[in-house]
């Protein structure tokens, strides 16, 4: 049998781990603020926020600093909400803007916004840099923001002004390395799929108690990611309804998670491995971890390392689990790969008069010497036993390139009509 490779990728191993361990007992609490204005306390959204997650086990510790009508350049003087920002370590602080001001032209956003953003940002961070900030991307007004259409027309209609606020909410997160929970844009798929709901109050501008509801989902599935379709808690909405919107927030968050930046700033462990020198038991591992700071390795034979990329000598034939756990001081992930040397890397090589493998330069150049062998099939497997290459050849000559490839020990196996052998190549 030729060596196998397995991956397994592990989001969180230990924690994981530990769910299983007491699966009788509560997820941890998420701690979450909300600094915002009236479209936070409008029908209680952190409150709904925390029934909905507790219908599905999920359970929150939030507070809340929402001043009718503030924006982010009163926020970050306002004494309860730095009192607030300190309070504790938070998971999750949530910013919401003013709900027209970034919707405004660029060249005012600019000004009046984002550098108010980046101070409350930096205040969270300050404050526990293992807090994640979250930008909720609020929506447009029913039928656009009547009192500046006239200034800027891109505001006269809702689908204007939600386009504004989105792009702005986007790169207020991408400049702050931040997460958008996209609230406005739930409301624009809701708005395109059945207008008929009606997610607004007798203002226009508010949420009714059905547009509270889908911030609630949207924000469930931005930060728990997890999906909130099923979930038996409704506000009072008819369950078809509240069905519908959870839908709704679901498609919005997990369609785009790179654009909302989930997942875009926490570690993610892998590595590849190639065999060192062309020895039958000695690796080189390189890291290609990303948002990563700490590593350490388990070579699966009682020996470990922090080196970021290391070299190790493996005792002898067997399979070897290699892990590889890293982190940026607040999260960690996890990745492994076993690997079985013995087979193929001890594989006796077979000489054969009519067949030539030869390494020339970037390329293994075989050559049939007889004519009549009609084809050949031609398969490179690396030291792990992973084919490489693979071709069903008709010529007398084949040429494989080998620039791509890493350095290492190749297992070149040709077989004709007649025999099979195997060749032993080393590329440098």
């Amino acid at each position: 049998m030729f060596a196998t490779v397995s991956q397994i990728k592990m989001k969180k191993i230990i924690l994981a781990l530990l769910i299983l361990a007491t699966s009788n007992l509560k997820a941890q609490p998420k701690k979450i603020l909300f600094v915002g204005n009236s479209y936070v306390y409008s029908n209680n959204l952190p409150l709904m926020l925390y029934n909905l997650a507790l219908s599905n086990g999920d359970t929150i510790i939030y507070d809340s600093s929402a001043p009718g009508g503030y924006t982010f350049a009163q926020h970050t003087t306002n004494a309860t909400t730095l009192s607030k920002i300190n309070a504790q370590d938070w998971d999750y602080v949530i910013l919401q803007e003013q709900s027209q001001i970034p919707s405004f032209d660029p060249s005012q956003v600019q000004t009046e916004t984002y550098p108010y953003a980046a101070q409350l940002n930096d205040l969270i961070l300050a404050n526990d840099s293992c807090t994640q900030t979250v930008f909720f991307m609020t929506w447009g007004r029913k039928y656009g923001d009547a009192s500046n259409c006239a200034i800027y027309p891109p505001l006269c209609t809702f689908e204007g002004m939600q386009g504004r606020l989105r792009q702005s909410y986007v790169e207020m997160a991408d400049d702050n390395e931040a997460l958008v929970s996209p609230v406005g844009e739930a409301f624009k798929y809701s708005r395109m799929a059945d207008s008929t709901i009606n997610l607004y109050s007798i203002d226009n501008s508010h949420p009714s108690v059905a547009g509270t509801y889908l911030a609630a989902c949207t924000f469930y599935a931005t930060l728990f990611e997890t999906s909130p379709v099923g979930l038996n808690y409704t506000a009072g909405l008819d369950a078809t309804q509240a069905g519908f919107l959870q839908q709704i927030a679901y498609q919005t968050v997990f369609d785009s998670l790179s654009v909302w930046n989930i997942n875009e700033f926490e570690p993610q462990a892998s590595f590849n491995i190639a065999s060192q020198s062309g020895s039958i038991y000695q690796y080189q591992f390189t890291n290609t971890a990303i948002n990563a700071n700490n590593y350490s390795w388990n070579f699966g034979d009682g020996n470990s390392s922090t080196i970021i990329n290391p070299v190790h000598t493996f005792p002898g034939n067997g399979t070897y689990t290699i892990t590889l756990t890293v982190s940026d001081g607040c999260e960690s992930d996890t990745f492994q790969e076993t690997i079985n040397i013995g087979p193929l890397s001890a594989i006796q090589e077979l000489n054969n008069n009519e067949i030539n493998v030869t390494l020339q330069e970037q390329n293994i150049s075989i050559t049939q010497n007889q004519s009549n062998l009609n084809f050949l099939q031609v398969t490179v497997l690396d030291v792990l036993g992973k084919v490489i290459y693979q071709n069903l050849n008709s010529n007398q000559k084949l040429l494989v390139n080998t620039a791509n490839w890493q350095k290492g020990l190749y297992f070149v196996q040709c077989s004709n009509q007649q025999q099979v052998f195997t060749k032993k190549i080393i590329v440098e």
